[in-house]
Formats: structure tokens, C-alpha cells, sequence
């Protein structure tokens, strides 16, 4: 009978003990800035990794300055949630307005009356840099240019956007007073619409045509062409706001952003956009982990004691020199007691990289774990007098 009380003496402790929960601390890694002898003489630009949002360099960044058809990468982001979110699909037909087929600039000569599939605009709007193709697609998913508009800049507030404003969908400046974006937020528009893939599909694409091939569409982004892993994404130019791009491309898994607003020739801007890029794959690689787990560990006091550790998904933007470098601590405590919570933080790690902390992520449990009740413990007990 003594032994049966300390047992469970020892038990009720045990559910008394507490554990340990650790909170990412936030730590990032600060990509060093460009040498000295990279030399961009555009308005603005910056260079961005676009997995993990790391400035790699910038310059006069956050200058509002009008962006011409770079305006797309705005309009498109709102057209692909749109399919994303089942408000518009691909393959439904776009009836085309008299306004639509107004518009001047970069266009494919759409004629009122004529219909086209979603899809097949976007293809106009991403290769082409075609104005009637937007105005079109923005009709079609809000019911005018003037709704869409409206749409873009609640957008740009959700992203915490600070110096863009829109007026139209395509960028055309020639009456427009308020309509300006800067090098940054272009970036940040950039990162988010290449998070469906789907556009990097089109935009890395040299030719396509529309009309059964009767009309052939050529990518207004040469760098697509001419630039080891460009796949995107969107030029534009009027005597307004120069030579802009946001070039995207990617290797080994690293996808970069260059972003070059208000050069003078649409040669100095490939040229500049390009010179980011080398910059970027020449001096940095992405350093990741995948979800996965961790251990497997006791839970005192638990149902099932025995249970699997996950860490979170990290990724960091790491020098090129440093790549052997790269040191992993775990953090996880002697002790993990019932009960825990679905998805309960128990643990983290921290990375380093040539002794310098370069992010952290979490160690978590997935499945909810139950604390052992009084019927569980004579249950226990029981079994092992018997």
C-alpha cells in the first residue's frame, strides 16, 4: 500500500510541472549592401530576395516616382486573386467594351464586340503590356476601371504599402496627377504576385499569340530571352516616368527581384536590371529547412507519452563565402509534461552562420496531448499489481 501511494504521489507532481514555451525572438539576418563598384544610374531601384523579402541593395527606394506599365504588376496581382478566390475563372468569356478598346499605348488591338477568355488576356496584359487587355480584365472582375482602381489602392494599404497611389490600371500618365509607386512597393507587389505561380508561367514566356494564332504576342521583357532564369515580369516606359522593369528570375531555388525605375533608355534599364541580378546570384545563396521532425520524446504524464517534436519551416538569406558555415542549436527542454495544445510551441532553433545569429523557428508538437486522468492512473496501477 506505501508503494501504491508514493506512486501516485509521484504522479500528481508530475501533472504540477510546467513547460517551457519559447517565442521567436524575431531575429533576422541584414543582407549586406551592394559593393562600392555597383553602380545603378536610374532614379530608384532596389534588389530583393523574394522568398524571404532581404534588401540586397537599394537606392532612393521609397521615391515616389511615376511607374508606366509597371502599374501591371498591381493590376494583375488583384486579376490572379481573383481567380484564386473563384470571383473570375480562366476560361470564362470577356466580352470586350468600346472603352476597353479605346485605350492607347501598348495595346493588341482588341475591337469592341470581340470576346476572349480570361486567360488569354492576361496573356496579353503580362507579355504584351497590353492597356486594352487590362482595362478589360478589370471591367470584367469589378464591373468598371474606376472600381478596380479603387480595389488597388485598398490593396496597396494591406500591404502596408507607403508611396503608391493609383488612378488607371495600365499606367498611362499623360492626365493623371496622383499615380506614382516607389522601387520598394513595387518590390513588395512583385514578391506577392509571384506567389502564384501561375504568372510566372506567362510572363516567362518569349512568344504566345491570341485570335488562333493570327496575332502574335512578344514578351516586352527581353530579359526573359536573354537572361539566364529570368521568368519575369513586367517593363514599362513613357516620357514621363523613363524606363522601369521589375526583372524576376531564379537559381539554385532563389528567386530574385530587380526593380529600376526612371532610367533613360530601355538599354541602360535591362542593363541595370541585369547588373542587380548578377550582383545577387554572384554574392548570395539561400540557406533553408524544410518542416520536418525533429525527435521523438517522452510526454510525463501524458496518454500516449510518446510523441513526435516538428520544427517550422526557416529560411535565410546567407552569404556565398559562408555557405559551409552554418551552425544549428536546438532548444528544447528536459522535461515536456501533459497537458500540451494542438500545435503548442515546446522548443527552438536557432541558426547561425559563421558564428553570427541569422533567424530562428519554432519546435512544436501537432496533435493536441491529453493529460492522464484518475480512471487512466488506477488503470495503470492497476495493471501493475496484477
Amino acid at each position: 500500500m506505501r508503494r501504491i501511494i508514493v506512486f501516485l504521489v509521484s504522479i500528481l507532481l508530475l501533472f504540477s510541472l510546467t513547460i517551457d514555451v519559447f517565442a521567436e525572438s524575431g531575429t533576422k539576418y541584414e543582407a549586406e549592401q551592394a559593393s562600392a563598384d555597383l553602380s545603378i544610374d536610374a532614379k530608384s531601384a532596389i534588389l530583393i530576395e523574394a522568398k524571404t523579402g532581404t534588401v540586397l541593395y537599394e537606392k532612393d527606394a521609397d521615391t515616389e516616382l511615376p511607374p508606366a506599365s509597371v502599374t501591371k504588376t498591381m493590376t494583375l496581382l488583384l486579376v490572379m486573386e481573383a481567380v484564386e478566390n473563384g470571383k473570375i475563372t480562366l476560361d470564362e468569356s470577356v466580352r470586350i467594351s468600346a472603352y476597353a478598346a479605346s485605350m492607347g499605348g501598348s495595346q493588341v488591338f482588341l475591337e469592341e464586340g470581340e470576346s476572349f477568355t480570361v486567360e488569354e488576356l492576361i496573356k496579353c496584359a503580362v507579355i504584351a503590356s497590353a492597356n486594352d487587355a487590362s482595362v478589360a480584365l478589370a471591367e470584367h472582375s469589378y464591373g468598371s476601371e474606376e472600381a478596380f482602381v479603387n480595389a488597388m489602392n485598398r490593396r496597396a494599404r494591406e500591404l502596408g504599402l507607403k508611396s503608391c497611389s493609383f488612378e488607371n490600371v495600365t499606367g498611362l500618365d499623360d492626365t493623371t496627377s496622383y499615380h506614382y509607386m516607389s522601387a520598394r512597393d513595387i518590390a513588395v507587389i512583385s514578391r506577392e504576385l509571384i506567389s502564384n505561380e501561375l504568372i510566372l508561367k506567362y510572363s516567362s514566356l518569349w512568344q504566345d499569340s491570341i485570335r488562333n494564332g493570327e496575332f502574335t504576342l512578344t514578351n516586352t521583357n527581353r530579359l526573359v530571352r536573354y537572361y539566364d532564369g529570368c521568368n519575369g515580369l513586367k517593363t514599362g516606359s513613357t516620357d514621363k516616368a523613363g524606363f522601369c522593369i521589375s526583372a524576376t528570375a531564379k537559381r539554385n531555388e532563389m528567386q530574385l527581384i530587380a526593380v529600376i525605375m526612371g532610367s533613360e533608355t530601355r538599354d541602360k534599364r535591362n542593363a541595370e536590371a541585369r547588373a542587380l541580378l548578377d550582383f545577387g546570384f554572384a554574392n548570395f545563396a539561400l540557406f533553408e529547412k524544410e518542416e520536418g521532425i525533429v525527435e521523438y520524446t517522452t510526454i510525463l504524464g501524458a496518454k500516449n507519452n510518446t510523441l513526435a517534436l516538428y520544427q517550422k519551416p526557416f529560411s535565410a538569406l546567407i552569404s556565398k563565402d559562408k555557405q559551409k558555415n552554418i551552425e544549428i542549436k536546438y532548444e528544447i527542454p528536459e522535461v515536456l509534461s501533459a497537458p500540451l495544445e494542438e500545435n503548442s510551441i515546446v522548443g527552438k532553433i536557432k541558426y547561425y552562420c559563421a558564428g553570427e545569429l541569422i533567424g530562428e523557428s519554432d519546435i512544436y508538437v501537432k496533435d493536441k496531448v491529453e493529460k492522464l486522468g484518475l480512471f487512466d492512473i488506477f488503470s495503470i496501477i492497476l495493471k501493475k499489481i496484477f
